[in-house]
């Protein structure tokens, strides 16, 4: 294989590494910031901890909803003082204004950042996607906790307020959740 040749494979070969690369780099920050809470990520935990501490927090909800999304969405609460390590129960409301079914994952986060880590989530609407049939309105709960390793932290100590954010995103519908959709305008003809 002549010099010029050898330069083009090298060459090919870090484009080919490159976009490899690019491709990885979304799951594997997307895997580190719920990890590590970085970035307002916020944990998932199967319980809240034993100790809850007579400090309280502050917390706020947000809710928005993409461009194109059509449903309304708001907190039930705009906030809520909890003790720190307490098990709470926050609402949502969701409420599709058209005359179609549609299909919704929310994302979200928190800030500070420096809460990210320590705010944790044992149930959430969050977790799987919601679908809502037309007219439909339904209240949807977050079950959460604030770590109370939270008040030890360098920075995490100096947080009294959290604001925990919402954006739902519309997501096609499942062949099913279409076939169920297209069904009544079927039984018409």
């Amino acid at each position: 294989m002549s010099a010029q040749g050898k330069t083009a494979a090298k060459l090919v070969a870090v484009v080919v590494t490159m976009a490899s690369l690019s491709f990885a780099a979304v799951p594997f920050y997307d895997w580190f910031c719920r990890v590590t809470g970085y970035g307002g990520a916020t944990l998932v935990a199967d319980q809240a901890p034993d100790q809850i501490l007579d400090q309280t927090i502050q917390v706020r909800f947000d809710a928005s909803v993409d461009l194109g999304m059509p449903w309304q969405f708001t907190p039930v609460q705009r906030t809520m003082t909890v003790r720190i390590g307490e098990n709470a129960l926050a609402f949502y409301e969701a409420y599709n204004p058209t005359e179609r079914t549609v299909a919704g994952t929310a994302t979200y986060n928190v800030t500070p950042d420096a809460a990210g880590g320590y705010f944790s989530k044992i149930a959430c609407f969050c977790f799987t996607e919601q679908v809502l049939k037309p007219g439909e309105r339904v209240t949807m709960p977050v079950s959460f906790f604030v770590d109370p390793a939270i008040v030890t932290d360098a920075e995490g100590k100096f947080v009294k307020e959290i604001t925990l954010s919402y954006t739902f995103y519309e997501t096609p519908l499942t062949e099913d959740q279409a076939a169920l959709e297209a069904a009544p305008a079927d039984k018409l003809n």
